[in-house]
């Protein structure tokens, strides 16, 4: 079984790094990180960067593909290379897949159009101009669709899986190994958990860098 992480420049490096080192423990599987070009894409925060051992084009039918997501998801979801290898590997994957805002790479690709799908609470809005029944919950099936929330979630993602492809033993046996018990000193991970000040002040920033964004494309 292959199963093949997409990576874009700026993407988050926890979407495709936790599902990767819980899905790639899935006996008899290879892993491969694939990019437009071979070599090192570099994340959203600058300062790490996975290296893309095959690109895109060498890469021709994986049985899972996984999308993360990250600021650079809004160009990769306009990228025709991109957008074209997820239309053409999705004709034979058995899971098509994605990690916070990874699905709106898959909504611009059309494949999730009609279909209920998740993604960053803060990206939900975007999900659903693609015709997208965008849900808050944290995974979502649809078929041999899964989509993932914010980040974090994509652990989640990758052990439902798991559970899936190989059975309930393997799931829990990468669990244990793994050791992923996740204890936080906060609950704040949901904006129906968090304090209202802080889902607040997100949405400002995010909406106030949408409107920088829509101001610099009228100036050309």
């Amino acid at each position: 079984m292959q199963i093949a992480i997409l990576l874009y420049d700026r993407f988050t490096a926890l979407d495709a790094v936790g599902p990767y080192e819980l899905l790639g423990r899935l006996p008899g599987s290879e892993t491969v990180f694939t990019a437009k070009e071979r070599g090192p894409v570099r994340g959203d925060q600058g300062s790490l960067a996975l290296v893309a051992d095959r690109a895109l084009d060498e890469v021709g039918s994986p049985d899972i593909v996984l999308v993360p997501g990250g600021p650079g998801s809004r160009a990769a979801m306009r990228d025709k290379t991109v957008t074209d290898w997820l239309k053409a590997v999705d004709a034979t994957s058995a899971w098509t897949t994605s990690v916070c805002t990874g699905s709106l790479v898959l909504a611009g690709a059309g494949l999730l159009t009609g279909r209920r799908a998740t993604t960053h609470w803060l990206a939900m809005d975007e999900l659903r101009r693609f015709g997208v029944e965008a849900t808050g919950e944290r995974v979502v099936f649809d078929g041999r669709y899964v989509t993932a929330a914010g980040v974090s979630s994509g652990i989640d993602m990758a052990l439902h899986l798991l559970g899936r492809v190989s059975g309930d033993f393997t799931a829990q046996s990468v669990q244990l190994l793994t050791e992923y018990d996740p204890q936080p000193p906060y609950d704040a991970g949901s904006p129906e958990k968090a304090p209202a000040e802080v889902v607040d002040y997100w949405r400002r920033r995010a909406e106030a860098g949408k409107d920088e964004k829509e101001a610099a494309a009228a100036r050309g």
